[in-house]
């Protein structure tokens, strides 16, 4: 670890200033300060001179503006159903490699992960940048409430399949030219 040593300046003198409504002084505090290291060791009386800031400094006026806010699309009802339907295949071949975790409990599972994704793309997916984990945890809880095996593998195969998949396929669906 490098340490850097950091030429102080001490200014120990107080400077008067004046008050813009008031005859009165008020007094400065002394303070301390810190220059970066340079490759000169030695100071000169440039290093501690000021200079005014004044409004012509920065070019056009400077006004903050609060950020644009996003808005995502609304879901497309017919995008949601053919994903919907590409979901069971992809899930039940997926979990299907795994019978031993589900045996006949298999159609089931795979049931309640495409109706709570369905859910999900009807009536919250809007596009990239929209796709929660919420709906895979849904998922998960769901799948233990009513007992059925392999409710952690269901969860994650159903999370990482839409993760790879869905908004590629949004991307596809809305770029197909109307008709």
């Amino acid at each position: 670890m490098a340490l850097y040593a950091f030429p102080v300046t001490s200014i120990a003198s107080v400077f008067p200033a004046q008050r813009p409504n008031s005859n009165d002084s008020m007094l400065r505090t002394p303070c301390v300060i810190l220059h970066p290291p340079s490759s000169e060791a030695s100071f000169s009386s440039s290093t501690l001179s000021s200079k005014r800031i004044s409004a012509n400094t920065f070019p056009g006026n400077l006004r903050a503006t609060p950020p644009q806010k996003y808005v995502y699309p609304d879901p497309i009802p017919e995008f949601a159903l053919a994903e919907t339907q590409k979901f069971r295949a992809e899930l039940l071949k997926k979990l299907s490699k795994d019978k031993e975790t589900f045996g006949d409990d298999l159609d089931t599972v795979v049931n309640v992960c495409v109706e709570i994704f369905s859910e999900f793309l009807h009536k919250e997916y809007g596009g990239p940048g929209t796709l929660l984990v919420e709906p895979f945890t849904d998922i998960l809880v769901a799948l233990k409430e009513k007992k059925l095996p392999g409710a952690p593998l269901a969860a994650r195969s159903s999370l990482l399949w839409s993760q790879n998949y869905v908004d590629q396929d949004w991307e596809v669906w809305n770029s197909k030219p109307a008709n």
